[in-house]
């Protein structure tokens, strides 16, 4: 609601500016500090003067007096030295946050729906057990994909799964070279419900052999994964079957908190329906790409490019590796085709991002995932028969977002330049990176999975783990900790609670204390994980938020059981309720109530999901301080008590809405 009436202040100064100095400024607004200052205030008077060459303050009151009146918008005042402070209409806020609160609908007035939007994120490379920064990954991707449809955009999500790899290769390696087992004996080991956990193990020990055998590793590696990417020999038969088997494991780990998908894109269609063979030949014909014939990278082809970044050129720089006098630190992700033929992981993410903007003239075949969550369909890309009853995932999408760690912000440099040299700048521009930072461990949450730690790990804020050398946290495992925790506290709290409704509530408080924990935290910052910290019921988390739903819906039980009479609450009533300086605390808790929309607006413009948690954070706040000032169901007046339980349901269904962005459910008690 709040955004709605904002844009309708916006939307009249800007035509009203147009209108009376025939000039186009772009309106911005702010919120003043103060609930006495209004609801919206803006500073266009001083850009006009010095347009105009008048006082701010001047125009400020001249177009106080001359601007029509704005629905919900009560008065205009003008501020300090020219700002123009919008006050907002109490009661017709009051009655139209009702409406909008009962029907959850965002009104869309550019019709939306017709721009897909592709959210691609999870993508974990289909070689062992998912750890917590794919939980990271999966969390905002989920987040940003239902934000952007609460805003009434139709988004598709995908998941991108590299099963021809290098590290499917490694893991491949290390059941057929390190553990010699046959293909049917890998078959046979796959259908064990912790294979990913094998896995992770395997991989650690086949990168460490790798790494003590570098002569042979290259030879190795290469082979493997040529056969892998030709589709051919037992290396390609225990590859489709450890990668297809550890895809089923992270969608069952995902499925846990509540993240699903509805097209797995696997990388092997890309090679063998011939999706990269077509982006080659237009990468070679347009010289985006260019073959090396000498020095290190001699063989290969390359992306070579101006670019502004250090001030590097990085054409001269490949030029420079070429003849072998020097090499620059990117170079080598600037790699497309590796000298013995077969393709980097960046080659195919250029003929993939062709695809999701219906520039590459092909389109997958299609099947369902054979063994998707229960109730849950899910679709794969597939080299063999197209299933007619596919979704249209073909369809060309206006937005992309990938959601791909920081440390690969270079890489999707090269595809967008990809994009960007075929001579297609707008989807190069359209291709948005979602970047995140790494999730480390505090010491005492690294000390509580397990982990052995120096005297000076023990000092430091967080540990770093990595999945290479088989040291970090398993999804699965970091959940069951949260939920056996959490079930000793309800356990405690609610004897009463059949064993079922323990284990139900325990697993919503512990995936909301993840979900949040992972949310509150800006991209760009490096997250340390701790148990205590997240499962708290006090302070900035998820427990928290849920626990203000659980504690209203206790009010609203006990009005039923007490048999308090309801009565209509009016927009004059309202306003009567929210005037004077007791109506400003009433009056704030309705306008976060209200705002819902603000930030889920902001959160899709700044790319940042955890302004939603923000939001849900600082609604529950809210709500706690009005709980604490407020007799709600023991309020004598009639009328009062009746908008008191209108304004508490009110945050109800606003912050379940907002806990539903983030994928947090409020169970009944806590």
């Amino acid at each position: 609601m709040y955004l709605e009436i904002t844009t309708r202040f916006r939307d009249a100064l800007a035509k009203h500016i147009r209108a009376k100095y025939h000039l186009e400024l772009p309106i911005v607004l702010e919120r003043p500090p103060k609930i006495e200052m209004g609801e919206a205030a803006s500073p266009v008077c001083f850009e006009l003067a010095k347009r105009l060459k008048r006082a701010p303050r001047q125009i400020a009151q001249e177009i106080q007096n001359a601007l029509p009146p704005v629905p919900g918008v009560a008065k205009l005042e003008v501020a300090g030295a020219g700002y123009l402070n919008a006050y907002f209409d109490r009661g017709a806020f009051w009655e139209a946050a009702q409406t909008e609160a009962k029907s959850g609908d965002r009104k869309d007035s550019q019709n939306r729906l017709s721009h897909k939007i592709i959210v691609e994120h999870t993508s974990i490379n289909p070689n062992k057990a998912a750890h917590i920064g794919h939980v990271r990954n999966a969390v905002l991707g989920d987040t940003m994909a239902r934000t952007l449809r609460q805003a009434g955009r139709n988004v598709q999500v995908q998941n991108y799964i590299d099963n021809t790899g290098v590290q499917v290769a490694d893991v491949v390696i290390g059941f057929l070279h390190m553990e010699k087992r046959t293909p049917v004996s890998v078959k046979m080991m796959a259908m064990e419900p912790r294979f990913d956990y094998y896995c992770w193990d395997l991989y650690a020990k086949t990168t460490q052999f790798l790494a003590e055998n570098k002569e042979q590793a290259a030879k190795l590696r290469g082979d493997t994964l040529k056969a892998i990417e030709e589709g051919r020999g037992e290396e390609a038969e225990v590859g489709q079957v450890v990668a297809d088997a550890i895809v089923t494991c992270h969608l069952r780990t995902m499925a846990r908190l509540g993240i699903f998908y509805q097209l797995l894109a696997r990388e092997s269609e890309i090679l063998h329906l011939h999706f990269w063979d077509l982006a080659f030949a237009k990468l070679k014909e347009t010289g985006t790409i260019q073959f090396v014939t000498s020095g290190k990278m001699a063989g290969c082809w390359v992306m070579p490019w101006k670019e502004e970044k250090s001030g590097v050129n990085a054409e001269s720089a490949d030029i420079k590796n070429a003849e072998g006098t020097e090499e620059e630190e990117n170079t080598q992700d600037k790699i497309i085709v590796r000298s013995n033929g077969t393709v980097t992981y960046v080659g195919k993410d250029i003929a993939y991002q062709l695809w999701k903007f219906g520039l590459l003239g092909k389109d997958f075949h299609y099947s369902k995932w054979p063994k998707a969550p229960e109730g849950e369909d899910v679709w794969s890309t597939t080299s063999g028969e197209n299933d007619p009853h596919a979704p249209p995932f073909g369809a060309p999408a206006k937005t992309v977002y990938n959601v791909i760690d920081a440390r690969q912000a270079y890489l999707q440099d090269v595809v967008a330049q990809g994009l960007r040299g075929l001579g297609h700048a707008e989807a190069a521009e359209n291709s948005i990176h979602l970047s995140y930072e790494i999730v480390a461990l505090t010491p005492r949450c690294a000390a509580e999975m397990g982990y052995e730690l120096s005297p000076e790990e023990a000092k430091k804020p967080y540990v770093e783990v990595s999945g290479r050398k088989g040291l970090g946290v398993k999804a699965d495992d970091l959940i069951d900790q949260l939920e056996a925790a959490a079930l000793g506290e309800v356990q405690q709290r609610h004897a009463e609670m059949t064993p079922e409704e323990q284990k139900s509530t325990a697993h919503a408080i512990a995936v909301g204390a993840l979900r949040f924990f992972l949310l509150k935290f800006t991209r760009n910052a490096i997250i340390a994980f701790d148990f205590k910290d997240a499962l708290s019921f006090e302070g900035e988390t998820g427990p928290y938020c849920q626990y203000a739903v659980v504690r209203i819906r206790g009010i609203r039980r006990k009005g039923v059981e007490a048999g308090a009479a309801r009565v209509a609450v009016t927009p004059e009533t309202a306003q009567k309720f929210l005037a004077g300086t007791e109506g400003n605390g009433l009056w704030e808790v309705l306008l976060a109530a209200g705002s819902l929309d603000y930030a889920v607006d902001a959160a899709i413009v700044a790319q940042e999901p955890a302004f939603v948690a923000k939001y849900a954070f600082q609604l529950a706040q809210a709500f706690n301080n009005f709980y604490h000032k407020h007799h709600i169901l023991s309020e004598a007046d009639e009328q009062k008590r009746a908008f008191l339980l209108g304004l508490t349901e009110l945050v109800e269904a606003q912050l379940v809405r907002a806990l539903n962005l983030m994928g947090i459910d409020a169970p009944e008690k806590m």
